[in-house]
């Protein structure tokens, strides 16, 4: 019997208009993968408490990139891609599947049902794997699976750190952004979410594989750079040194340059829009310093040939 795969692009989500917002976050807050605000039943409550007191600040930076999100519309350009590249390979279904937001995972499981799915491989859009992102989201699945009774058999790729097709991706794009600078030295700056410290120090693997993509991008590149971290909130010990506090030490050091590239982001969101183009930028003018940033692999074709390489690979 022909077998119909269902291949499900896992992600955060974002909220897409202003009023998404608060129910995004309320989610986001909900999830004790991330963050765990005391005994399970006072998860929801501190979450929207939480929320609440978030989102007119989050709302005014969402309305800084347009008023929401672009990553479910990338996402959704990521998956036609892949699924037109796939075409000649078998028969594919290719998805979205948000962990936040919408499209949700429960949509694209009820989705590849109806149309005749008849096993399913989850492919999460975070190349270095982490509890907090690719393992709540594979978790999700798993539970939205049995949840819905389809209980379709799931195979998983966990992280791809040293992907080659990805790696060439993420050169091109360091070339790219050196050859806007016309004249001086330039410092590579690699920024990427934080984490709290806990994770890594009970076994996360994330950092490790982020140095193994950093070092397979050196490799390919020739080129140096510095590993910093950014959207770090609340009072625990995150991963450091801040991005923040590496655009001081940078200025304090006389740079004048900075290519910053957002290593572990494969879609434009809140946190290379703005964040990055915007919050980091001013930062550094007015530290004396020119801050650029690489472009987003978005539905860059190598990237999608990158993906198709991890499918084909897995099935």
């Amino acid at each position: 019997m022909k077998r119909k795969t269902g291949v499900l692009l896992l992600n955060m989500g974002g909220p897409r208009r202003q009023k998404d917002v608060l129910p995004f976050l309320q989610n986001l807050f909900s999830d004790r993968q991330i963050i765990r605000l005391g005994p399970a039943l006072f998860q929801k409550p501190l979450a929207s408490l939480i929320a609440r007191r978030r989102a007119p600040k989050s709302m005014a930076n969402y309305q800084k990139i347009g008023g929401g999100s672009p990553i479910a519309e990338i996402t959704s350009r990521q998956a036609a891609a892949l699924e037109q590249i796939l075409a000649d390979d078998g028969d594919f279904m290719i998805r979205p599947a948000m962990r936040y937001w919408h499209p949700f995972t429960a949509a694209a499981l009820r989705e590849m049902a109806t149309a005749g799915v008849t096993q399913l491989l989850a492919l999460p859009l975070y190349p270095q794997y982490s509890r907090a992102t690719s393992g709540s989201s594979l978790l999700d699945l798993h539970v939205q699976n049995r949840k819905l009774g389809l209980n379709l058999p799931l195979q998983e790729i966990r992280s791809w750190p040293t992907e080659p097709d990805y790696i060439a991706c993420l050169a091109a794009r360091i070339q790219e952004g050196l050859a806007r600078f016309s004249d001086g030295q330039v410092q590579i700056v690699y920024s990427t979410h934080s984490l709290p410290q806990k994770f890594i120090d009970e076994g996360d693997p994330y950092l490790d594989e982020l140095r193994l993509t950093i070092a397979a991008l050196e490799q390919q590149t020739g080129q140096q750079g510095r590993l910093c971290f950014q959207s770090r909130s609340g009072p625990v010990r995150w991963l450091e040194p801040s991005t923040e506090d590496m655009l001081t030490s940078l200025a304090a050091e006389g740079c004048k340059n900075i290519l910053m590239m957002p290593i572990a982001f494969v879609s434009d969101h809140i946190e290379t829009l703005y964040e990055i183009d915007m919050l980091y930028k001013d930062k550094a003018k007015e530290l004396g310093m020119r801050l650029e940033s690489t472009k987003g692999l978005n539905d860059e074709p190598q990237f999608i040939r990158a993906l198709r390489n991890l499918v084909l690979a897995a099935l």
